[in-house]
């Protein structure tokens, strides 16, 4: 029995190894035709076959009972294992024709038969194919479902557009055609989308038998592309037209099956489909496929397979397989166009769930960074935020939903809205932790996050830190210490029915503060103390790099700690926040209390005249007084208690007067016969700018001036 080759890519026996037409290769040899005519798709133009019936050098003895040659050389002759080395001959030319096989069946002789039998034993046994050039038949059948399996596999490893249609084009040229142009909608439907406007087809590849031999596919051309030919090729096809409705173009794609172009119909296509004279380019004969591609519900292009007029034309059965081609490549486009909008959905969500830009409060320095589980799937529930708040404080947020999926990053954005809710509100972080954990129950009940919230204040130079099991912050001091902060870790935000418990610690000026989600600490190679531990002595490995004056850039210092990630170590998301304190010094701050009483205006105008005086700022006194004295007219009308008028000088003037009254001041235009309603007119018409917070004690009417 014959051993077949399992791959299309093996030679088969009576073919060429360097042919690039593989297992497809073609030689329908009739019985009476003679060895030199054995392989017409390898004659040139001009070469002459030869006869039925010639005699032939090699043709000596022939047996006609058998149709086997004798041949004299004891090297070939047909004695004890001879049918190893024994090749098919020709058997002489006979006066009755054989009965033509049925379509797609070739004809084989009895003689051939035998042939194909020793033959496949001498592969078998040698493991080299036969000489070329011997009339060996060709089980054609079995090569295209070989073929088949093989490119649809191809097809089926790509995961974008771009793979899939490379995927066509390398499945089949050279082995099913000298080349390909693939066209794909422009733009093309997503799901049930339904398209508007005209149907438009946009070149998206082609490929061709390159001139010289192809290193990686190992393929060589039988006959070299004159250089014409390949000009020719590399002109085919259009890079846009349009598929007018009822046109012969929109017919054939309306047909979804392969036609070989040399129908009326195909033919009337082929200038809308290449543009005017292209056609002209295509081989005559059966030697150009022009199949539709259709995806579930709408044709989504068209690919042209070609093949030289040196190479044997395409069979009827060869339009069975650009079918299967085109059907499964037309629904990996259709999936691969469905998964990037779904990626694309995902990644978009990500980004507007984390901060677009992080604010520049003033006394710290910020920067962040994030990183998915995978690229292929940018959606997590980490996330990381800074939040300022009234008197130039700021609120650092950093937090981490279980699981890296579409439901954790909308549940995380819901938590993240609340966080800046809640901050809003000036709520201690203990409190912030508590509202966070009934919102989680709200969600679900397996709705689990962790998360860390401290407040800096740059007059003081303290944070505050309310933990609910996250992991410690990170604290590197400027001398290039880093230190594991002791923060109470506290329950997870889900669990319900705990208590949060808030610490103060020093934060002192030049100091870094690193807040962090568990996927830069925790893998499956370690547990989370081995990587704080390697993240704090990454820290101080870097500050040491600046020097003990110097702290190290915050970007750098976040590209740094990243580079502690090995190659298993990206099983989770990493949120990753950083803020440098510088603080204000006590000596730009100024701060005083003033009682609710119809002097207080004028105390205020004069305390802020000294503080300007002793600044060296006079030149901004007048716009000062103006507008601290409207404001705190506006809190003295309505407080009960001492009014807190605070100058803060940093990279601008600011001004900050609280109350206790919760009301917020709100801005309108006041009439001709109003006696009042014009103070927060001017302070909007004089000011960088201004706001209003509410406080749980009252609010804080601030505003800022560009320092001159």
């Amino acid at each position: 029995m014959t051993e077949h080759p399992i791959s299309f890519e093996r030679p088969q026996p009576g073919v060429d190894p360097a042919d690039p037409r593989g297992a497809l290769l073609h030689t329908p040899t009739p019985a009476t035709a003679s060895p030199s005519a054995a392989l017409p798709a390898q004659a040139r133009t001009g070469e002459t076959p030869s006869t039925p019936g010639t005699a032939h050098p090699c043709d000596k003895d022939m047996d006609k009972s058998t149709g086997t040659g004798k041949s004299t050389d004891p090297a070939t002759s047909a004695g004890p294992g001879g049918s190893e080395h024994s090749q098919p001959a020709v058997a002489e030319p006979d006066t009755h024709r054989p009965r033509p096989a049925p379509e797609g069946i070739p004809v084989q002789p009895g003689a051939e038969q035998a042939g194909s039998q020793n033959s496949g034993d001498a592969e078998r046994r040698t493991g080299q194919g036969l000489p070329p050039g011997r009339p060996t038949p060709m089980r054609r059948d079995g090569d295209r479902l070989r073929f088949v399996g093989a490119a649809t596999r191809r097809i089926a490893r790509g995961i974008d557009l771009d793979e899939i249609v490379m995927g066509l084009c390398r499945a089949t040229v050279p082995t099913f055609s000298d080349a390909i142009l693939v066209y794909l909608r422009d733009p093309l439907p997503v799901g049930d989308e339904r398209p508007t406007g005209p149907l438009l087809l946009r070149l998206r590849r082609t490929d061709r038998i390159p001139a010289e031999r192809d290193s990686e596919a190992g393929f060589t051309p039988a006959l070299q592309p004159e250089p014409a030919e390949v000009t020719e090729l590399d002109l085919l096809g259009a890079e846009l037209c349009e598929v007018r409705p009822g046109s012969a173009l929109a017919e054939v794609l309306r047909g979804v099956r392969p036609v070989f172009t040399d129908a009326p119909a195909a033919r009337a296509a082929l200038p809308e489909l290449l543009g005017d004279g292209c056609e002209f380019s295509v081989p005559g004969g059966q030697r150009a496929i022009l199949a539709p591609l259709r995806g579930r519900r709408r044709v989504i292009g068209a690919a042209l397979f070609l093949r030289r007029p040196e190479r044997i034309a395409f069979e009827p059965d060869d339009l069975l397989v650009a079918a299967q081609l085109a059907t499964h490549s037309a629904l990996g486009i259709d999936k691969a166009v469905l998964y990037g909008r779904e990626a694309y959905i995902a990644d978009e969500l990500q980004r507007t769930m984390l901060p677009e830009t992080l604010p520049r409060p003033t006394g710290v320095r910020l920067a962040s960074r994030y990183l998915p589980a995978a690229e292929t799937a940018r959606v997590g529930g980490d996330w990381y935020d800074a939040i300022p708040l009234p008197g130039s404080r700021v609120a650092l947020v950093v937090g981490d939903v279980m699981g890296h999926s579409m439901t954790s990053a909308a549940i995380m954005g819901q938590l993240r809205t609340t966080a800046q809710t809640l901050a809003g509100l000036d709520l201690p972080p203990q409190e912030v932790l508590h509202h966070l954990d009934e919102q989680a129950q709200r969600l679900g009940t397996d709705r689990m996050a962790t998360c860390l919230y401290a407040v800096y204040d740059p007059v003081s130079h303290r944070i505050t830190i309310a933990n609910a099991g996250h992991p410690p912050p990170v604290l590197l001091h400027l001398g290039g210490r880093a230190e594991v902060l002791r923060v109470p870790p506290g329950a997870p935000i889900g669990v319900g029915g705990v208590d949060f418990e808030a610490v103060e610690l020093d934060a002192p000026a030049g100091a870094t503060l690193l807040l962090y989600t568990d996927g830069l600490v925790e893998s499956r190679l370690r547990d989370v103390w081995t990587g704080i531990e390697q993240l704090r002595e990454k820290l101080a490995a870097t500050a040491q790099l600046t020097g003990p004056d110097h702290p190290p850039p915050l970007e750098a210092l976040c590209d740094e700690v990243l580079d502690m990630l090995g190659p298993g170590d990206r099983d989770d998301d990493i949120a990753l926040l950083a803020a440098r304190f510088d603080g204000i010094a006590p000596s730009d701050v100024a701060y005083w209390f003033l009682e609710p009483e119809d002097a207080a205006p004028g105390r205020a105008r004069r305390l802020a005249r000294r503080a300007l005086s002793r600044w060296g700022m006079e030149d901004m006194s007048d716009s000062v007084e103006l507008l601290v004295s409207e404001v705190v007219t506006n809190a003295v009308r309505y407080a009960s208690r001492p009014v807190t008028l605070r100058l803060l000088r940093t990279d601008v003037l600011r001004c900050e007067v609280g109350d206790d009254v919760p009301q917020l001041p709100r801005l309108r235009q006041a009439r001709a016969t109003d006696e009042g309603g014009r103070g927060l007119y001017l302070v909007n018409k004089l000011a960088r700018r201004w706001g209003a917070t509410r406080l749980s004690t009252g609010k804080v009417v601030w505003f800022e001036l560009n320092r001159n």
